[in-house]
């Protein structure tokens, strides 16, 4: 997975996160059903405070595009069947959800 954060930009590392994984789950990079790393694993590998990694996970989670699955983890969810999502349906929901802060 390929995530960059960038500390000087003036987007907030939470926006950055959400952007560059809804982008790797919209492009396929990130296929539906997988394991999106824990909290912790993510935070430390980017250097990033855990609740940066939470406060993105939760944002996916609202636009539907992640899913929760209690102690598991969060999985990539998948389209519904009343919906169907492409690619860019889904970055717009992601982009709502963050814009809603």
């Amino acid at each position: 997975m390929k995530i960059r954060i960038n500390r000087k930009s003036v987007e907030s590392m939470t926006r950055q996160l959400t952007d560059q994984l809804g982008g790797l789950i919209s492009s396929g990079a990130l296929a539906v059903g997988s394991l999106l790393p824990s909290e912790r694993t993510l935070a430390k590998s980017l250097g990033v405070a855990r609740n940066v990694v939470r406060g993105s996970y939760e944002y996916l989670e609202k636009a539907g595009v992640v899913q929760r699955e209690g102690r598991k983890g969060r999985r990539v969810r998948a389209a519904s069947r009343k919906r169907t999502t492409t690619s860019k349906s889904a970055t717009k929901s992601v982009k709502k959800a963050t814009k809603k802060r």
